[in-house]
């Protein structure tokens, strides 16, 4: 049998050992519902990330509407409307083979981020979609979730990747086009300078 690899971890004594024992502050953060105080970060959150999982994988997906999209119902309980998109329903599939979500939300220009853990499922009453209607037009589902656990992350990550400091950001145009990486990806079989030309305004005209 071959020696174990001093360099890599292998079982959690091995990671207690290399990171200590975790501070006060980040234990005393942890609540089991929303409290008033995380209540104000997800009311006041544009965005938020939402984990899933299945047996066939994973998969994080952005959620973005105007702050406050995702409605507290109640101390343990979060709706999010599922709004257009490109109809992979990745995030949705998943929530069928496992309840078990994370969501991590994120305000512009404030560098703590809240994640949220718990259980979901998918909902389609139409009272509870036109709840959510935008511009007239309502979400196809809403992902309902029971809170299990609620916490702040502190600031180091934001601060150090200079998230909000606009002389950090990176052009659009540095990058390659979503219609250039189309065209490659099907070796030129799709249209991608028609797509990068219509983008704008499809993306306007189809956002809800």
């Amino acid at each position: 049998m071959c020696d174990q690899d001093p360099q890599r971890i292998t079982d959690l004594e091995m990671l207690t050992r290399l990171y200590g024992e975790p501070s006060t502050a980040s234990l005393v953060k942890e609540l089991d519902h929303i409290h008033p105080h995380y209540r104000a970060f997800i009311q006041a959150a544009p965005f938020a990330a939402l984990a899933t999982c299945s047996p066939e994988g994973l998969d994080v997906s952005p959620r973005g509407d105007p702050a406050g999209f995702v409605h507290i119902e109640d101390a343990r309980t979060l709706m999010i409307p599922d709004r257009r998109g490109n109809n992979r329903i990745d995030s949705l599939r998943n929530v069928l083979a496992d309840p078990r979500v994370a969501l991590l939300f994120l305000i512009p220009g404030v560098s703590e981020t809240l994640r949220v853990n718990g259980r979901a499922e998918i909902r389609v009453e139409p009272a509870l979609l036109e709840r959510f209607a935008m511009d007239g037009k309502r979400p196809r589902s809403v992902l309902v979730i029971h809170v299990e656990t609620v916490f702040f992350q502190c600031s180091r990550a934001i601060v150090r990747a200079g998230l909000w400091d606009v002389s950090k950001h990176t052009a659009r145009s540095e990058l390659p086009s979503t219609g250039g990486m189309l065209a490659d990806f099907s070796k030129g079989t799709f249209d991608g300078q028609t797509y990068d030309r219509e983008l704008e305004s499809r993306v306007k005209s189809t956002l809800y």
